[in-house]
């Protein structure tokens, strides 16, 4: 399929690029994937801000990654399965996402103004309401408000696993959101070691499972839950010694010029990337990100059966000009926003020829307190920074924080969340 954008689509993607990448990594690929031409450069808008010419985004101070190879970790693992409560585990989880619910009321599409990067809300609501309409969607559903779980997820993630750069990593970091499940059973399975999240930070920081290091009688699929996670695996402190070699995330949309992604909203996969590249645990100009999503997901106003066209035409009438206004979709990145290196679909894989500059660094000017309190990592980071550097880091500005999901049984599609959000009451499990 041919990806590169023309007329009108090429001019939008053109003001995505703060920095364009002449070509993208080199190395081979899988035979299923299609490589894309990488052009020169790509133009870009005086209002969007430039970034050092080393291609990275750095919030000082960082950490610089080490030659160390192993990974140290100095929780014991099988204390940790003989002491699990999983009564616990459950109640507490289900307490702390009651808490996120009642912090992060449903927002009415009206509403959607009040966050911080609005134009990113248009794109997921577009994407999560066609999702839904063409009934490309998996449980959990509706996919309104989350990472969307998809058709074809499986043969997304076996494409991945195919690719060079997973085949030979050795620790590899994948979101804990269901799409990516069987991403993390690939991982186990070639005998690598996995580093996931515990969900929003709340009930933990990371774990690390690999599947030589658990009981015998335990499936792999067992381990490829939040809740397997935490009773099967190795809990992982801010102070540990490790590399990450690659890094899997979940999208809502993704650009295949340059790599720009919007996730659900909740910015957790930039907090945890801000966090491994401060503690020296993630070389962010060395190591590739994969995503993998529907073929509907990517972005392609070209194409007739997905939200893109219609959205882009939209925003041209609202423009009334020719130019593409900075606020509409992809037109600018956050400053801590990561890009990816690879777009896995259950179709091809596409190597971003262009990718925007990756962030380094935890960037607590944008960190707003909403978002401070309800993390405790990050709370102990800041503290234990700020003791190191002898001064006070500064606060990002107060924000509106984005909805949660609903949750529906497996066999109904459910209600949009793009009209009513969450329902009261209800324990979120979106990311098992």
């Amino acid at each position: 399929m041919n990806m590169k954008p023309t007329g009108h689509s090429g001019r939008l993607i053109c003001h995505i690029a703060l920095l364009a990448f002449t070509n993208s990594p080199s190395s081979a690929f899988s035979p299923t994937c299609t490589r894309r031409s990488a052009s020169s450069h790509a133009s870009v808008p005086p209002n969007v801000m430039h970034f050092p010419s080393d291609h990275s985004r750095r919030a000082l101070p960082v950490r610089s990654v080490s030659s160390r190879s192993p990974i140290h970790l100095s929780s014991s693992r099988s204390s940790n399965v003989e002491e699990f409560d999983e009564a616990a585990y459950e109640s507490d989880r289900l307490a702390k996402d009651a808490i996120a619910m009642a912090e992060m009321k449903s927002q009415a599409e009206e509403e959607y103004a009040k966050l911080r990067t609005p134009w990113k809300w248009r794109i997921r609501k577009a994407v999560w309401d066609f999702m839904e309409e063409k009934d490309v969607a998996q449980f959990p559903r509706p996919v309104h408000h989350r990472i969307p779980n998809f058709l074809g997820a499986d043969e997304a993630a076996k494409n991945l696993a195919s690719l060079p750069e997973f085949q030979n990593a050795n620790l590899i970091k994948v979101n804990p959101d269901t799409p990516q499940r069987k991403v993390r059973h690939f991982v186990l399975e070639s005998g690598k070691t996995l580093l996931t999240p515990q969900p929003r930070l709340r009930t933990g920081f990371f774990s690390t499972l690999s599947k030589n290091e658990v009981p015998p009688d335990v499936p792999i699929e067992a381990l490829t839950t939040s809740k397997g996670a935490a009773q099967y695996g190795t809990p992982v402190s801010l102070y540990e010694s490790y590399n990450v070699d690659l890094v899997v995330v979940g999208s809502t949309a993704v650009c295949p010029n340059t790599g720009a992604r919007v996730g659900k909203g909740e910015g957790f996969a930039e907090l945890e990337w801000g966090i491994l590249t401060q503690q020296g645990n993630l070389d962010a100009n060395k190591v590739l990100v994969v995503t993998t999503v529907h073929d509907c997901q990517v972005l392609d106003e070209t194409g007739e059966k997905e939200p893109w066209k219609v959205l882009m035409r939209q925003l041209k009438e609202e423009d009334g000009t020719e130019g593409i206004p900075a606020t509409t979709p992809f037109g600018t990145l956050t400053q801590h926003d990561v890009p990816v290196d690879i777009i896995v679909t259950p179709s091809r894989c596409i190597r971003v020829p262009n990718r925007l500059p990756k962030p380094s660094g935890v960037f607590w000017d944008l960190l707003s307190p909403q978002k401070l309190s309800q993390i405790h990592v990050l709370q102990e980071l800041k503290k234990r920074t700020e003791e190191e550097l002898g001064h006070k880091l500064p606060c990002g500005p107060d924000e509106v924080l984005p909805p949660i999901a609903e949750r529906r049984d497996r066999g109904g599609r459910g209600r949009s969340a793009g009209r009513g959000g969450r329902m009261p009451g209800r324990g979120n499990k979106d990311r098992r």
